[in-house]
C-alpha cells in the first residue's frame, strides 16, 4: 500500500473549522495526502463573526515547522494567514532551510469572509506608505520563493495599489505562477484564471451550478491544489481537480459550512 504524502499547512485556527488549518487538514485527509498543520494566529470567531486575531511568536512557528521537517519529508507546503509581509518572509525563508526543493503554495489572505483586515489590525500596517515600503522590501522576495500564489479579485487589487490589476497580473506572473481565483469578480463569477510562469494562461470555468456561499472557501481551494500538486498532478490538472472538489465542498450543504466527504 502507498504511503500518503505529507503535506504542512502553515495558517490560523478558526474554531468553527470552516477556515484555517482544520479546513486545510480536512482538506488533505479527503483527497487521500497526510497533513500537518502549524498556527499562526489563533482567531475568535465563528462563520459569519471575526472578532479577534491572537498571532503566534514567530520563534514557536519556527520550531514547529524545524521538528516536522526533522522526522517527515515535506514537499508541498499552504500557507494562509500571517501577521505581516516580513513574517511572511521569515517564514518563506525558514521553509527553505529545511528542504530547498519545497513548492510553496501561498494563499494572500487579507481579510476574512466577515471582514475582518487581518494586516491593518496591526497598528504597524495602517500607515500606507509604510505598507508599500513592506511589499517592496518583503513580499516582493518571497514571490520568487514560492510555487503559487492564489488571489481572488479583492486581495490582487490590494496587493500592489500603485497597479492595475493587468499590471499586477503581468508583475506576479514573471515571477510565479498565478491562479486568480473568481469567486469575487464582478462578472463570469467562480472563473479562476491561472497564469504560469512560463506565459501559459488557462481558464478553469465553474461546473456544478448547484452551489452555495461557503466560509473558507478560498483556505480550501487552495488546501486542495496542494493535495493535487503532492499527489504528482502537473499545476493546471491539480488547479482543475481541486476546483472540482471545491465545488463538491459548497454544494455539500446550504449553510456557510461545507462538507468534506472521504
Amino acid at each position: 500500500m502507498q504511503n500518503r504524502p505529507y503535506i504542512l499547512t502553515i495558517a490560523g485556527f478558526d474554531p468553527s473549522s470552516g477556515a484555517g488549518v482544520t479546513a486545510d487538514v480536512k482538506t488533505f485527509e479527503a483527497l487521500t495526502c497526510y497533513g500537518f498543520a502549524v498556527c499562526t494566529g489563533n482567531t475568535i470567531q465563528n462563520d459569519t463573526d471575526f472578532e479577534e486575531c491572537h498571532w503566534i511568536d514567530i520563534e514557536i512557528i519556527k520550531k514547529q515547522i524545524k521538528i516536522l521537517f526533522k522526522k517527515f519529508s515535506i514537499d508541498y507546503v499552504k500557507i494562509g494567514i500571517v501577521k505581516d509581509w516580513k513574517a511572511l518572509e521569515e517564514i518563506v525563508g525558514f521553509l527553505i532551510e529545511q528542504n530547498s526543493t519545497v513548492k510553496i503554495i501561498l494563499d494572500p489572505v487579507l481579510k476574512s469572509s466577515s471582514n475582518f483586515d487581518f494586516h491593518s489590525s496591526n497598528t504597524s500596517s495602517n500607515d500606507p506608505d509604510l505598507n508599500r515600503v513592506n511589499i517592496e522590501n518583503h513580499f516582493e522576495g518571497v514571490l520568487k520563493k514560492i510555487y503559487l500564489l492564489t488571489p481572488n479579485y479583492d486581495e490582487i487589487e490590494k496587493l500592489y495599489t500603485d497597479k492595475t490589476i493587468e499590471e499586477t497580473i503581468r508583475h506576479v506572473g514573471s515571477k510565479t505562477n498565478l491562479l486568480l481565483k473568481g469567486g469575487h469578480r464582478k462578472k463570469k463569477v467562480g472563473k479562476d484564471e491561472l497564469f504560469t510562469r512560463e506565459g501559459g494562461y488557462f481558464v478553469l470555468n465553474p461546473k456544478n451550478k448547484n452551489i452555495t456561499e461557503k466560509h473558507g472557501s478560498g483556505c480550501v481551494l487552495s488546501s486542495a491544489i496542494t493535495a493535487q500538486l503532492a499527489l504528482g498532478f502537473p499545476i493546471l490538472k491539480a488547479c482543475y481537480r481541486a476546483k472540482r472538489y471545491t465545488e463538491k465542498v459548497l454544494s455539500s450543504n446550504k449553510t456557510l459550512l461545507g462538507y468534506h466527504r472521504i
